[in-house]
């Protein structure tokens, strides 16, 4: 991200010393204290709660009677099994409140930042997003691919499940919005506000590009190492991007893209092919 498309000056409140503003197009500026605490707050709620309890589980992982890699990690799981219809209905409850954190940060973003257009979430450029996302997909999705292999024949990794949704009608469609959810919630905040928000805390690119890549890779912890590692890689690799383009929606087609050819080829080929893993 371009750094004149931050915040532009400094200013001080009662909250802390003087720090930068955030507050454009009617804002109010925040000190610093004000600002990490927001920005405490929102992981808190999001994906440094997320990261906690990959942790948690890895450490069950770890401590259990039986190899890594025969364990399993469920993505996308039927939260009614013989009842499609609540099934569904839970499904889109989840996946509706998954996007809260969405909301969150573009409302503060707006109150004081300058709205979701400082993170590159509009409508200008609809072509050019679209088409950078999806060569940014077909870059990183086979090589996320052979990754997650070669970590799980290592034993690092455990079997990663990407769906056990029943075979009705509205699997797919409910793969395809969950590969959407997952998409816009950790880009929009893991690397489009986070990144923001500390580089007007006063982080160097390099230090926030490592924090918000850390925070990526730990809340996969519950895949694995590998799941850690490979998404800590591209964390650094979409952050950058961020950085220097300022627009988040091409990370977010791009995710998306990724996440619905994993979900969606895993119920077309597991069983089926031999070299994809499956729970036994």
């Amino acid at each position: 991200m371009t750094r004149a498309s931050i915040g532009s000056g400094r200013a001080s409140d009662s909250d802390g010393p003087a720090g930068p503003t955030t507050g454009t197009a009617g804002g109010e500026p925040l000190g610093r204290r004000s600002l990490r605490t927001e920005v405490l707050l929102v992981l808190g709620v999001s994906f440094g709660a997320s990261g906690l309890f990959a942790l948690i589980r890895y450490l069950g992982v770890l401590t259990a009677q039986q190899p890594v890699r025969s364990q399993v990690a469920r993505l996308n799981s039927s939260a009614a099994p013989g009842r499609p219809w609540l099934d569904l209905a839970l499904q889109a409850a989840s996946l509706a409140t998954a996007l809260v954190p969405v909301f969150l940060v573009v409302h503060l973003l707006g109150r004081h930042g300058g709205g979701p257009a400082v993170i590159g979430l509009d409508r200008r450029r609809p072509r050019s997003d679209a088409l950078r996302g999806a060569a940014l997909a077909a870059a990183v999705g086979g090589t996320g691919l052979a990754f997650y292999l070669v970590a799980w024949h290592s034993g690092a990794n455990l079997t990663v499940a990407p769906s056990n949704l029943p075979d009705v009608w509205w699997r797919i469609p409910v793969l395809v919005a969950s590969a959407a959810q997952n998409g816009l919630a950790e880009e929009v905040v893991v690397a489009g506000y986070l990144l923001v928000r500390l580089r007007e805390l006063g982080w160097g690119d390099n230090r926030a590009l490592a924090a918000s890549a850390l925070l990526r890779g730990s809340y996969h912890l519950y895949q694995g190492l590998g799941g850690f590692a490979g998404n800590v890689a591209m964390g650094l690799l979409f952050g950058r991007i961020f950085q220097r383009t300022g627009r988040v929606l091409p990370l977010v087609v791009a995710h998306t893209l990724i996440d619905t050819v994993a979900f969606v080829g895993y119920v077309t080929l597991a069983g089926r092919v031999s070299w994809i893993p499956v729970p036994r």
